[in-house]
């Protein structure tokens, strides 16, 4: 394990103790909040019996949806405390799930397993070089699969809603590969009045170039892409509010990829 996965394997934990919003297994679903979160476009089609990998998804979320839509589910992340969610949802409805703890980096235990679809939470951004990632997921889906993947905005990573000035959002951070970005969580991500500080997230800059290239290298077609995935823009609200920040500066990308090797 190196340091990158040393840090967010720290991260995950202190962000599961919190009761995170992430970290919250979801007990309540049924099958259209089920697809509302997992498939909103329908874009997968029906799923039942679709060998299904829930990639860097810990936390009994993703993983609940997909098998209350009847996939076979295997998860995978790199959170011991984020697994223990999943295995605790599927407790609770009952299902049985395959759960592993493996950097997205390294998927070899999973090679040639033909998964039909991987469903990759929003972590692309928590490693340097997304390409080793790609290469991975091609590794691991059948011919004709499909990748769902998000991404942060590479030409807004760095902004926040904090840095609203008069006119605008001010951008600082240079447009380079690999760029270090550092920054405070969201107040929505947990509640700082009843934990310990937390360290904050890294993320490394994936150009959009790099993105789009980088999977196409590895074998995939791009069906799909949205820039306005899991927000509410509103140029109307405050200034400096989430739902006015993402008007102007949407901070995610949503891909959706299908093998062709």
């Amino acid at each position: 394990m190196d340091e990158v996965a040393r840090y967010n394997q720290a991260r995950w934990k202190a962000l599961a103790a919190a009761n995170a919003l992430f970290s919250r297994p979801r007990l309540d679903l049924d099958t259209d909040s089920a697809r509302a979160m997992v498939d909103p476009s329908c874009s997968y089609g029906d799923v039942s019996d679709k060998n299904v990998l829930c990639l860097a998804c810990g936390g009994g979320q993703q993983s609940a949806a997909f098998a209350l839509l009847g996939a076979e589910v295997t998860v995978v992340d790199l959170s011991p405390e984020q697994l223990e969610r999943d295995a605790q949802i599927a407790e609770h409805y009952g299902f049985d799930i395959r759960i592993a703890e493996a950097d997205m980096r390294d998927l070899s235990a999973f090679h040639g397993k033909g998964f039909d679809i991987v469903h990759h939470a929003y972590s692309l951004n928590f490693v340097p070089d997304c390409r080793e990632v790609f290469s991975q997921v091609a590794a691991v889906l059948a011919n004709g699969g499909l990748y769902r993947f998000a991404a942060a905005n590479p030409f807004t990573m760095g902004i926040k809603q904090s840095d609203w000035k008069a006119n605008g959002y001010t951008l600082s951070e240079p447009y380079a590969e690999w760029a270090i970005i550092s920054y405070d969580d969201q107040d929505w991500v947990y509640d700082r009045d009843a934990t310990a500080k937390i360290a904050n997230p890294v993320e490394y800059r994936h150009l959009l170039s790099t993105l789009i290239n980088g999977v196409i290298d590895a074998g995939f077609s791009i069906r799909n892409v949205s820039d306005n995935t899991d927000m509410h823009p509103d140029p109307q609200a405050e200034p400096g509010s989430w739902d006015h920040f993402v008007a102007f500066a949407p901070p995610w990308l949503s891909f959706l990829a299908r093998l062709e090797n």
